[in-house]
């Protein structure tokens, strides 16, 4: 072989600049990689509004300050008042909306890709349903459990509501559209036993729960963020193995056995990771409705991918929660619970979208 044309296969190239970037290896030219190029540049666009909006978020309020300051303060080099009212104050909310955000937007692309259907979300199978069903039995049967046993409430009630759809879904594996319709059963039941205990409860407990039950972030601070934080930084190494396995499953079962994957097992796996997502996110500020169901579709036409993917996903989510939760504090007075914002924004998506399917037929 020529030197010249060693030399040329010795250093990394890439091929197919129109919308994918194929990177080959370094020596002997093999591919080890794809990267969509729209998709890259969707996500870093979202990243970077969502981080525009969190600056804002951080900004405003009875004490504004400016962006660049509000950079100086988070970099601890602004003035103590200013580094007290956004790093202490201000920013655990704003981070925890956008990790909610992330959080919720990739547990509605796990469960619309393996039900195979833009409906199939947390909150549309009943899994916020059943974590307000437990945060209820807190709140009002065994009675107050402050913060953290409303969460842990919240966190099992998710988690059995989950077990038992899947286990009345189950016939000789998950079908997508059986899980789907078996969890809207699930959650019109669970939804009738909240409205009972909330009817019999006292006024001051049922308002309560009400107001926790919308999907809010009022109130909270480090304490509360922390655990948050480290329960999604222990799920991404398990997320990142599921996204390689997850477009497998796409081409069918029987493909994914060919291809060496235990269809049932990966997709239980799967489940289990949108759940703990789903739970977390409700543990942390009650059921947040409809940012699962868009985010990964808004993703999936921005990137224009056949399916969905997490990091879009998780992108498109952060932003959604991290700008409604801007606009239920800035825009109304009093501020309203960030669920509010999201049912209505998600409400319309929601009729957007039933009526295009309801085209295709």
């Amino acid at each position: 072989m020529p030197a010249g044309q060693k030399e040329k296969l010795s250093t990394p190239s890439a091929i197919d600049f129109g919308r994918r970037i194929t990177i080959l290896r370094s020596p002997g030219g093999t591919p080890s990689g794809r990267v969509d190029l729209r998709a890259v540049t969707v996500i870093v666009a979202l990243v970077a509004l969502a981080l525009v909006v969190a600056v804002l978020a951080l900004g405003t309020g009875d004490y504004p300050v400016s962006p660049d300051r509000v950079v100086q303060a988070i970099f601890g080099q602004g003035t103590r008042i200013e580094e007290l009212v956004v790093t202490e104050w201000r920013m655990p909310r704003v981070l925890l909306a956008l990790v909610l955000g992330a959080a919720l937007g990739v547990s509605g692309a796990i469960f619309q890709s393996i039900t195979r259907n833009p409906l199939g979300s947390p909150d549309i199978i009943g899994f916020n349903t059943g974590a307000y069903s437990g945060a209820l039995v807190v709140i009002l049967v065994i009675g107050g459990g402050g913060y953290y046993g409303t969460a842990i409430g919240a966190l099992v009630g998710g988690i059995v509501t989950a077990l038992l759809v899947y286990l009345l879904a189950f016939k000789r594996g998950v079908q997508g559209f059986r899980l789907i319709i078996v969890g809207i059963a699930v959650s019109a039941v669970l939804a009738s036993v909240n409205t009972w205990l909330i009817l019999k409860a006292d006024l001051e407990d049922a308002m309560s729960a009400a107001v926790w039950g919308a999907g809010s972030l009022n109130g909270v601070n480090w304490t509360q963020t922390r655990p948050v934080l480290i329960i999604v930084a222990v799920l991404v190494p398990l997320l990142v193995v599921a996204s390689y396995r997850m477009p497998m499953l796409d081409l069918g079962d029987d493909a994914a056995k060919a291809l060496g994957i235990r269809a049932e097992p990966t997709r239980l796996a799967l489940i289990i990771l949108g759940v703990a997502l789903t739970a977390v996110a409700t543990a942390a500020a009650g059921p947040i409705a409809f940012v699962s169901l868009a985010a990964p579709q808004l993703a999936r036409r921005l990137t224009r991918t056949p399916g969905v993917s997490f990091a879009p996903a998780a992108a498109m989510g952060a932003l959604l929660l991290v700008a409604s939760d801007f606009i239920a504090q800035r825009v109304f007075q009093p501020a309203l619970p960030v669920g509010v914002v999201t049912v209505s924004i998600g409400g319309l998506y929601l009729v957007w979208l039933l009526a295009r399917e309801a085209r295709r037929q």
